[in-house]
């Protein structure tokens, strides 16, 4: 049992020693996100057989970002995630889903089994389901982060509440779209087009308003979350039943 437990710390020691300094997580020799059982199992097989594992096949990170100078000096994407162009209106999402689909309501929800009272995660009450008392959604939920890559993140919303109040908004144009143009401090500019919301199979508000996610549960009442929302003049901050498809826009720090 000593020999094991010396091996153990032998193992966890050349697991940080391994990927110090790296810009993923130490430890994480495999680079799949976590540090697991895998990263031992593969550092092992590299001391019997002298072979590494393939590195996994990252995306490049080719997707735009604007300096608004923000407080906080977060940086945000130029286009929903889905999209190509600024004014795209790009796909929908549940929150803390990470796929669009083509139905939105309870019974599609991937973080409930079928009803408001059966939630699986980022659960508060124990009316609604399982409770974890999760409020933040985790990087696995993350659409940005699992469509865009690490350096992506759903806002937070005191970064929604940043855009909203220290930036000026005006309803405009954009090749023939209407969306909201927001512009920071610096002078630097965003567009947001008015991509409305899903509601189980309909589309609500397009071409009126643009919803976007945060990453924060309303802590009040565990079915629903936070969000922005805007018609290119007014805005404000609101709560929004979590099955409902709103747009992601991306953000990023600026130390990524």
């Amino acid at each position: 049992m000593k020999k094991f437990s010396s091996l153990l710390v032998l193992l966890l020691l050349m697991l940080a020693s391994f990927t110090a300094g790296m810009e993923y997580q130490r430890g994480d020799v495999n680079q799949d996100g976590q540090v697991s059982v895998s990263d031992v199992t593969c550092l092992i097989d590299y001391l019997l057989t002298g072979s590494w594992p393939d590195e996994p096949v990252t995306p490049p990170d080719e997707h735009e970002w604007v300096d608004l100078g923000l407080p906080s000096g977060t940086l945000w994407a130029t286009c929903n995630v889905g999209a190509t162009s600024p004014e795209e209106y790009g796909d929908y999402f549940a929150w803390g889903e990470t796929a669009p689909k083509e139905v939105y309501d309870w019974s599609t929800y991937v973080l409930c089994n079928g009803r408001d009272s059966t939630l699986t995660k980022y659960c508060t009450d124990a009316a609604c389901g399982v409770v974890d008392n999760k409020t933040e959604l985790e990087p696995e939920d993350d659409a940005a982060y699992v469509n865009w890559g690490p350096s992506w993140r759903m806002p937070t919303m005191d970064q929604l509440l940043e855009l909203k109040d220290v930036c000026s908004w005006q309803r405009a144009e954009m090749n023939g779209v209407t969306g909201a143009l927001v512009t920071g401090p610096n002078g630097n500019t965003v567009f947001f087009p008015l991509a409305g919301a899903r509601n189980g199979t309909e589309f609500e508000r397009v071409g009126s308003y643009v919803y976007f996610w945060s990453t924060a549960l309303f802590i009040d009442d565990t079915r629903v979350a936070r969000y922005l929302y805007s018609n290119g003049t007014t805005k404000q901050a609101w709560n929004r039943l979590r099955y409902y498809g709103f747009s992601v826009r991306a953000v990023r720090n600026t130390q990524n």
